[in-house]
């Protein structure tokens, strides 16, 4: 159970997020955690998650480990900070910054490279899924950003369906539309890597997750965690999510 707070809070707000949020999952057991606040507080992130069920993730990274890159965070730093976890190709990194799936696997292995879990993000647009494109461009997406990696490392990756129709607009995939999105992308893991790889590889789904309908999204088989946006940021919404 994922959340991702995008260019929201500060390092108090951080602090005062973890102060509420620590009590109401202290016994959830159930799940994996994340929490990928902005780079100015994952600091305070990676103290408040301290000897907690908890892991923090950065948003974005850069494919090098340092040089003259003004403005780049590379994941070597992002692992040295304590965080385990990165977001990868988000659809607004994607819509706004005109990442490419070459983008997608330099980022995807320079994560893996500094031992961080990468969650890397696939998803259509209202047009494409208006003209019957959903599966054409979730196999174009795995083909150019997540396929051409090795076996061991396609292991150590999360991937997240989030059709970028339903991002921050208060619409969502219906519970039969993600599952049927996400039995694509893991058809397309068992041919590129097996069955037993494509079995195990956790694919969440992303895109106006609520309180109140993640318990219908995470009825269906395929779907095996959230990527919650805005939900997220408030500590009793997004603890409602992981205890649905």
């Amino acid at each position: 159970m994922a959340g991702n707070w995008k260019m929201y809070k500060t390092p108090a707000d951080t602090h005062a997020f973890f102060e509420k949020f620590k009590p109401l999952v202290a016994d959830s057991d159930h799940c994996e955690i994340v929490i990928c606040p902005p780079f100015p507080n994952l600091p305070a992130a990676v103290q408040e998650a301290h000897d907690q069920r908890i892991r923090i993730g950065a948003q974005n990274l850069y494919w090098g480990k340092e040089g003259a890159v003004t403005g780049e965070v590379s994941g070597f730093m992002i692992r040295a900070i304590g965080c385990t976890h990165v977001i990868v190709a988000h659809s607004e990194r994607r819509q706004y910054f005109n990442e490419t799936e070459a983008d997608v696997m330099r980022k995807t292995v320079a994560a893996l490279e500094n031992h961080l879990t990468p969650i890397v993000c696939v998803g259509e647009r209202l047009d494409e899924r208006e003209s019957n494109r959903t599966e054409a461009v979730l196999i174009e997406q795995f083909q150019g950003g997540i396929s051409g990696l090795a076996p061991d490392h396609f292991a150590r990756i999360v991937i997240a369906y989030e059709p970028v129709w339903a991002i921050g607009t208060g619409k969502v995939a219906t519970p039969q539309m993600a599952s049927e999105a996400h039995a694509v992308i893991r058809a397309q893991a068992r041919a590129k890597f097996g069955s037993a790889l494509a079995d195990s590889v956790r694919i969440l789904y992303g895109g106006s997750v609520k309180p109140d309908n993640v318990k219908s999204l995470m009825s269906e088989m395929e779907i095996d965690g959230v990527l919650v946006g805005g939900a997220s940021l408030d500590p009793l919404s997004f603890a409602s999510i992981v205890n649905y």
